[in-house]
C-alpha cells in the first residue's frame, strides 16, 4: 500500500492557491439533483453547498454509476468556525486518551480524521462527504458508518482497509471509480471524503496550484 499523506503534511500546506472565484452552489437546486441526506443539515443550509465545478463533476459521476445506484450527498461546505470546532474536539479526545503525546503528535493524529482548519477542503467548498444509495434512497454498506473515526472503526474507515466485507469493498470500488473518473481525489483515511480543486487535490495530482481556497458562506 502506498504511504498515506495526511492533511497535516507540510506538502499539503505548501500547495499554492490561485483562487478562481467560482461561486458556491446548492446541490439541491439542480435540475437533476443528487440525493441529499439531512444528517449534517445546518440552519443556514451551508452543508449542501459546493463549488460550481465540483457539483458539475458530481453530477457527471452519478451518470457513471451502475444502474440502480445513486450518490448520496451528506456534507459539502463547512464554515471555518465549525471546522475548527471539529478539529479541536477530536484533538481533545486524543489528548485525553494519550497524555504522553506531544502537541505535534496530537496535531498529526487528529488530521487523520479532521483536516486542520487552515487548509480544510470543506471550508473551500472543494470537498464532499458522500456514499452510495439504491434507487429508493437506502444507504449501501461501505464497511463503516460515515464519519467513523479510526479508533471506533479499528481503522476500517481507511479507504483501503482490509477489515471490511467483500461487499463493502466492492461498493467502495464502485464509488471510487466514478469519482476518480471525473477528477476527484480521495482522502485515504476517510472512504467518504472526496475533493476537487483544493490543496490536497493539487498535491495529489501534481497540479500547478489549487483553484479553490477558503471561502465565506454568505
Amino acid at each position: 500500500m502506498n504511504k498515506i499523506i495526511l492533511m497535516s503534511d507540510p506538502l499539503v500546506a505548501a500547495a499554492t492557491v490561485r483562487e478562481c472565484g467560482e461561486p458556491l452552489v446548492d446541490v439541491r437546486s439542480t435540475e437533476a439533483p443528487l440525493l441529499v441526506d439531512a444528517r449534517k443539515k445546518d440552519e443556514a443550509g451551508a452543508f449542501s453547498h459546493v463549488r460550481e465545478g465540483l457539483l458539475s463533476r458530481l453530477l457527471h459521476a452519478q451518470t457513471l454509476l451502475p444502474q440502480g445506484l445513486r450518490l448520496l450527498f451528506v456534507e459539502g461546505y463547512r464554515p471555518p468556525a465549525v471546522q475548527r470546532h471539529y478539529f479541536e474536539e477530536y484533538a481533545d479526545q486524543l489528548r485525553a486518551a494519550h497524555a504522553e503525546w506531544s502537541d505535534s503528535e496530537i496535531y498529526v493524529a487528529a488530521s487523520r480524521y479532521v483536516s486542520p482548519p487552515e487548509i480544510a477542503p470543506h471550508s473551500a467548498g472543494a470537498a464532499v462527504d458522500l456514499t452510495l444509495a439504491d434507487e429508493d434512497g437506502r444507504e449501501l454498506d461501505l464497511g463503516t458508518r460515515m464519519n467513523a473515526d479510526p479508533e471506533e472503526s479499528a481503522g476500517a474507515c481507511y479507504t483501503h482497509a482490509d477489515n471490511i466485507s467483500a461487499a463493502a469493498r466492492a461498493n467502495r470500488e464502485i464509488l471510487g471509480a466514478a469519482l476518480a473518473e471525473v477528477g476527484l481525489v480521495n482522502y485515504p483515511t476517510e472512504w467518504w471524503h472526496w475533493s476537487y480543486g483544493d490543496r490536497y487535490w493539487a498535491m495529489t495530482t501534481g497540479a500547478a496550484a489549487a483553484v479553490y481556497g477558503p471561502w465565506d458562506f454568505d
